[in-house]
């Protein structure tokens, strides 16, 4: 496979991107990339809502068997697939279970883009109503000529308007924005 998708050189580039990557391959020559992909969801989730979790995978004091078995544990309450478990022996056995988050964040940056889907990062001063948040992805669907998936913020600084982040292009079109410029403006 040609490195996933496209994805940038920089995720591939690092530690994290390199183990996603070689899982996306191997996931896609298993047709599991789907089945691999809710695993990892799982197990994103269970990062989150588990701070033992958390610090077990980042514990250096904990044995590689220790943690193997840890995380066989993990992943058979979670039934993750063979190929899941497989990978997270590996990363058990190279002591990178630490960076188990950003791995997780970059499979489904690989995948998503392998799917031919564009993420975009939406800030609103207020929740945006399944209407509005409709009626943005089928313009930046007509934007940027892909489907894009939307995820939602709320950050009330902004005062007004909304702030979307799609790679690295920002479209900044909050009140905050415009009554700093327009400040900067008067200073002359």
């Amino acid at each position: 496979m040609e490195n996933s998708g496209g994805i940038s050189a920089s995720l591939s580039a690092s530690l994290q991107g390199r183990y996603a990557s070689a899982l996306y391959d191997l996931a896609a020559e298993n047709k599991a990339v789907a089945a691999v992909e809710k695993d990892l969801a799982a197990l994103g989730q269970a990062l989150v809502e588990s701070a033992d979790l958390t610090a077990l995978i980042r514990n250096p004091q904990i044995g590689r068997d220790a943690a193997s078995q840890a995380m066989a544990g993990v992943a058979k309450l979670l039934k993750l697939s063979p190929l899941t478990q497989n990978f997270l022996g590996v990363l058990s056995a190279n002591r990178r279970l630490a960076a188990l988050p950003q791995i997780v964040a970059a499979f489904a940056a690989i995948a998503s883009a392998a799917r031919g889907e564009v993420k975009a990062e939406v800030t609103s001063a207020h929740p945006l109503s399944d209407a509005q948040m409709k009626a943005l992805a089928a313009k930046l669907k007509a934007r940027e000529g892909k489907d894009v998936t939307l995820s939602a913020t709320v950050d009330p600084a902004i005062l007004g308007g909304l702030v979307v982040k799609i790679g690295s292009t920002q479209i900044d079109s909050s009140i905050r924005t415009r009554l700093n410029t327009l400040a900067n403006a008067m200073k002359g």
